[in-house]
């Protein structure tokens, strides 16, 4: 992987676009929030595209608890050990998007590719759902931005560029990074950071949905590696050079 002006960033979004998680997170809330908060899980905020920092604010707002620091980083605490501990319920009740692991392999075997994530999900949590599925090896976990890095989903990309230019001594380039996600938040997000979007109908949002917030030519999903390929390089969405 080219470590200096050569280097491309392609940070992946995962619920939805790499992995599908079929209410793991909702479930997971379920069981903690009552032992953070003293009560039970009436409404979870929506969650698709944004922070997990942003979620926990409104769900506790939604139960009239005030979303202070500290009842916020208990929460999230709470969430990455629900998570951990219900590991093998998400590798049995969840599944790996067609076409990611040829994704992932590909863009591994390109020499001045280097792949990281930015998530909603806190780093944590993050974590546990890769691993639950063996995706970690193929992502630089410690180079991403996560939910809670910041509530605004905008601010991840300059943190995660930030961490990639201490890590590798070389700030890369907007044009040269590439989100790929599922939301009309991942387009707003890459669109306001002046980056590259490859946008993926696999989640709650279809094509129309993800052309009409911006992206040029968003894809069905990731079974056609060619098809990727043409979008990473440019003919059907962002261009990189």
């Amino acid at each position: 992987m080219a470590a200096d002006g050569r280097m491309r960033l392609v940070l992946w979004d995962i619920d939805h676009t790499l992995i599908e998680s079929r209410g793991m997170g909702r479930s997971v809330y379920a069981r903690v929030f009552p032992e953070v908060t003293g009560q039970s899980l009436r409404e979870l905020a929506p969650v698709h595209g944004r922070t997990e920092l942003d979620i926990m604010h409104d769900t506790l707002r939604l139960h009239e608890i005030e979303p202070t620091e500290r009842i916020t980083t208990r929460l999230a605490a709470a969430l990455a050990e629900g998570f951990r501990a219900a590991v093998g319920e998400l590798a049995e009740r969840g599944t790996v998007l067609p076409g990611v692991w040829q994704a992932l392999d590909a863009l591994a075997a390109e020499p001045d590719m280097h792949q990281s994530v930015l998530s909603g999900n806190t780093a944590d949590v993050a974590r546990t759902k890769l691993e639950a599925f063996g995706l970690e090896r193929y992502l630089d976990l410690p180079a991403g931005a996560y939910g809670d890095d910041h509530r605004e989903r905008a601010e991840l990309v300059t943190i995660a560029r930030d961490r990639v230019a201490r890590q590798f001594g070389t700030t890369v380039p907007a044009e040269r990074i590439v989100l790929i996600g599922d939301t009309p938040h991942d387009v707003d997000v890459a669109l306001s950071a002046g980056t590259h979007i490859v946008a993926v109908a696999t989640g709650e949002y279809s094509v129309d949905d993800l052309r009409a917030a911006g992206a040029e030519s968003p894809l069905e999903d990731l079974t056609s590696l060619s098809r990727l390929r043409r979008a990473l390089n440019g003919d059907t969405g962002g261009h990189i050079r």
